[in-house]
Formats: structure tokens, C-alpha cells, sequence
């Protein structure tokens, strides 16, 4: 049976570290991840090692600090046999500018999938199939001196799955995963600004 539990677990060393890096956003259109079945427990990985595109394409960087945060909550029903995955990734950019505030904009209006990077050198990626929307967010310039300037942003998605874990530990990894996706026919350019 397909539902069944395949391993236990052992109690964790206290080395693990909380918190995220940086986020990546892909326009939805841009890469395809293969067929959604091969993420599920058919595998037992629940991890993307492949992408496949054919042209040139760019995954946007935004660097984070501070209070961010990615949370996935399991909606179960008994009743109507159904689970799905609700994925909330919170960010906070900092400082306002006309550049940013367009792309925010543009971003809001979208559905990018976006890759995650934690501490502890992990790579998810939340959006697999429907992309993320923003369904919340703000535009502040604070009031006190010292008060929060910039985009307050919030994305959810819903999946059928968890969000995958991507095959690399580094930023470069991910990029060459990436580009290998592309078959010699494109290539992965990582956008900063």
C-alpha cells in the first residue's frame, strides 16, 4: 500500500540550526520540473535531482537576514480521504527603491516557484506544481528613525507533497543541477540585481 510507514527515526543530535539564507524565484514558466509522481513515495526520496528545459533562463537571489521564515502545515481530512500541503514562506526585504518596488509588484502579480535556502545548507523547493502566490504583504517606511524600511512579504502555495528537497548543498551546486537540466541547449543565470 502506497500510505504505508517506511522507516523510524532515531532521537537527533542538538546540531541542527534554524533560519534561511536566501530565497531563489523562478517565473513558473521558465523550468520544468519532471512529472510530479516521480517526487512521491513511489521513490522514497522526495528529492529533485533533475530539471528539464531547453533555453537560457534566470533564477532571481534574494538575500535575507533577520525575520524570515518557511513553515509547511499538513492539512488532513479522514473524512473526505485527502491531504495537501500548505507552504508559507514569510520574507522581509530591506529598503525601499523604485527598481524594487516594480519587481515586488511584478512578483505579486505572478506565480514564481521559489527555491529555499536554510541554514544547515538545505535547498527546498515550494511551489512544485501550482507555484506560490503572495497573499499577503506590505510596503513600509516605518515611523520611528529606527523602524523597518522596505517590502514585508508573504507566499503560500499549496501541493500535494511537501516541498522537495533539491540534490545540493551549495549555490553553486544548484546552478549546475540546474544548468544540467538544460541539456547543453541553455543555461542557468543566477540575477542578484
Amino acid at each position: 500500500m502506497s500510505c504505508d510507514i517506511i522507516a523510524g527515526r532515531t532521537e537527533q543530535c542538538k546540531d541542527a540550526v534554524s533560519g534561511l539564507h536566501a530565497i531563489y524565484m523562478v517565473n513558473y514558466g521558465d523550468v520544468d520540473f519532471p512529472a510530479l509522481n516521480q517526487y512521491g513515495t513511489n521513490d522514497n526520496t522526495d528529492q529533485i535531482v533533475a530539471v528539464q528545459t531547453t533555453t537560457a533562463f534566470s533564477i532571481y537571489k534574494f538575500e535575507l537576514k533577520g525575520a524570515n521564515s518557511f513553515e509547511q502545515a499538513i492539512n488532513s481530512s479522514r473524512e473526505n480521504g485527502t491531504t495537501f500541503f500548505e507552504q508559507t514562506l514569510t520574507v522581509q526585504l530591506k529598503r525601499k527603491d523604485v527598481k524594487s518596488t516594480k519587481n515586488v509588484k511584478l512578483i505579486s502579480y505572478g506565480r514564481p516557484r521559489i527555491i529555499v535556502h536554510a541554514r544547515g545548507d538545505q535547498f527546498f523547493l515550494m511551489g512544485l506544481d501550482q507555484g506560490c502566490d503572495v497573499s499577503a504583504g506590505s510596503i513600509s517606511s516605518g515611523s520611528a528613525l529606527g523602524d523597518f524600511n522596505g517590502y514585508s512579504l508573504t507566499f503560500t502555495g499549496m501541493e500535494e507533497l511537501p516541498a522537495n528537497f533539491i540534490n545540493c548543498t551549495t549555490e553553486e551546486e544548484l546552478k549546475l543541477l540546474l544548468q544540467n537540466g538544460a541539456g547543453g541547449a541553455g543555461t542557468c543565470t543566477i540575477v542578484t540585481s
